[in-house]
């Protein structure tokens, strides 16, 4: 089970590598994330994450956008 307030924790931190299965196709995707606003474009900054809801979002380093993850496809995660 996914602790998603450890997660978002963190996130807040710095870099957080996220596996999960993606909803469209299946496929397996090993994203570098962050909420780390330091690590975020200043005008692209979101404030409220919930850890109740049942998707998160989440600044994907590697694609330089916002990504929203269903908490429910997550496989595992690791601070970086």
């Amino acid at each position: 089970m996914i602790s998603v307030n450890e997660l978002i924790e963190n996130l807040k931190k710095g870099t957080v590598i996220i596996e999960f299965k993606k909803i469209d196709t299946g496929e397996i995707r090993i994203m570098p994330s962050t909420l780390k606003p330091e690590l975020i474009p200043s005008n692209s900054r979101i404030s409220n994450i919930s850890s109740t809801s049942d998707t998160i979002m989440v600044w994907s380093l590697d694609k330089e956008a916002w990504r929203d993850i269903r908490v429910s496809t997550i496989i595992k995660w690791a601070a970086k």
